[in-house]
């Protein structure tokens, strides 16, 4: 899972951004203005149930990450925690 979840930064992060776009979300924030240093982003191949193949992009990693549990969550509180 993507530690973004629980970051102070994530409605302001260029990196997590990158991974809804990647994902083809709504992003939190349509102009994040916080660079993340050294964000280490875990790309998985995955088969999907048609035979077809999908990416799994996840920030596995991030020198800035700054624990805030639960920061999605209460940005988006009728929504699924993103997988």
């Amino acid at each position: 899972m993507c530690i973004c979840v629980d970051c102070h930064w994530i409605n302001r992060c260029q990196a997590y951004h990158a991974v809804e776009r990647q994902h083809g979300v709504p992003h939190l924030n349509p102009r994040p203005t916080f660079q993340p240093e050294r964000p280490k982003v875990h790309v998985q191949i995955r088969e999907l149930p048609d035979g077809a193949v999908g990416l799994e992009w996840d920030v596995r990693a991030c020198d800035s990450f700054a624990p805030d549990p639960g920061h999605w969550r209460r940005l988006r509180p009728n929504e699924a925690l993103p997988a």
